[in-house]
């Protein structure tokens, strides 16, 4: 099967680099589905969203990120997130509490909403 090197790497640290076969992320433009060999391609994340990363072997790692760029090429995936965490580093029960204390009404209050739905969503992952 071929492969295709991904780089997951937010402001404050690299989180997994490694071979992948399959790599699904969120941009502004829309959800892009990654295989190696695809166009080039340079997008923007969503502000919050989940990236799933399937290794060769078939296991899947998933990723809460937050704003940043993908970069593509025919053999390699970047991700340059603004903030990032691996499922298994979230704290669900923070961000429970950062859910229930976000204010969707105003746009930094809809913006925190968004995070912690999407650590919720990225830590849910992890434990299936």
């Amino acid at each position: 099967m071929a492969e295709m090197t991904v780089d997951l790497v937010s402001v404050e640290r690299r989180l997994w680099s490694g071979g992948a076969s399959f790599v699904l992320a969120r941009t502004t433009a829309g959800e892009i589905g990654v295989l190696p060999g695809h166009e080039p391609t340079l997008a923007q994340m969503e502000e919050a969203g989940v990236v799933r990363i399937d290794d060769e072997d078939g296991t899947s790692r998933t990723v809460a990120v937050h704003g940043g760029f993908l970069s593509i090429t025919p053999e390699r995936v970047s991700i340059l997130a603004e903030f990032a965490e691996m499922s298994e580093e979230i704290d669900t029960e923070r961000a429970r509490s950062a859910l229930d204390r976000a204010d969707g009404s105003e746009t930094e209050g809809a913006a925190a909403k968004a995070r912690a739905e999407v650590r919720l969503k990225a830590a849910e992952a992890f434990s299936r």
